[in-house]
């Protein structure tokens, strides 16, 4: 597929942006709100509600058909949901999902930007500093006692940031790490389109489709730190056969 954009989807992207970040000041001040008048016990009602109507419009905006497969057994409890990150079309993407009781494991970066603070304070979101191994460490493993507590799902990156090369970028040990831990499962999402769509760092798009698929859960009780690398290459070749890259 051509990476050459039309006059149109520049002028969609651009207008994509602003209704994101008007979206985000909105959700910012009935979050506030909400949290206030409920004192906190709204923040799951939040979390389930409020990505879906973040994420689509802009998608809509931005001439892309958004298409979800649920793979996930009915029964699925917690669980620590992965995803390939390779375009900046992720965020919208995965907030489209509207996936229930989760938080979500996000750069330390984004707090710079005042609307995600408030929201990602407000609802409970972890925030890493990836440049620091020990600072992130750290602050996953204070999390698990309040995930466990709470039966809350975790959302990662395993890449870590959306600028690597290839399709799919080496899967950091975090994500396994954690779902070995509090003896979540990992449930892949594979979003086929994004990286096509929207390169890299680009904050501009083609008009499109995205398939996101949530594949089956992947059993983690067998798993420990002497095999932890083994299984972590097991669910990335899995992201490689989905991405159709040939590894032979």
């Amino acid at each position: 597929m051509s990476t050459q954009l039309s006059p149109t989807e520049y002028i969609r992207s651009f207008i994509g942006m602003f209704v994101f970040m008007l979206l985000l000041a909105i959700a910012a001040i009935l979050i506030i709100i909400l949290t206030l008048l409920s004192f906190g016990k709204a923040t799951d009602w939040i979390v389930r509600t409020f990505p879906a109507y973040l994420g689509r419009p802009v998608l809509f905006i931005l001439g892309i058909k958004f298409t979800k497969v649920d793979l996930r057994p009915k029964e699925l409890g917690p669980a620590v949901y992965i995803f390939n990150h390779s375009s900046t079309l992720d965020i919208p993407a995965f907030l489209s999902l509207a996936l229930e009781r989760f938080r979500i494991i996000v750069k330390w970066e984004l707090q710079y930007i005042p609307f995600f603070f408030i929201i990602g304070r407000l609802t409970g979101q972890v925030f890493i500093k990836r440049s620091n191994r020990e600072h992130a460490v750290a602050t996953l493993k204070k999390t698990y006692d309040r995930l466990k507590n709470n039966n809350l799902s975790v959302i990662i990156a395993p890449e870590g940031s959306r600028k690597h090369e290839g399709r799919i970028g080496p899967f950091k040990k975090g994500a396994f790490r954690m779902a070995m831990d509090l003896g979540y499962p990992i449930v892949p999402i594979y979003f086929d389109g994004n990286d096509e769509l929207s390169k890299g760092a680009s904050l501009m798009s083609k008009k499109g489709e995205i398939i996101a698929t949530i594949h089956p859960p992947i059993a983690t009780e067998s798993w420990s730190p002497d095999n932890l690398e083994e299984h972590i290459a097991e669910v990335r070749e899995l992201y490689l056969d989905w991405a159709g890259v040939n590894t032979q």
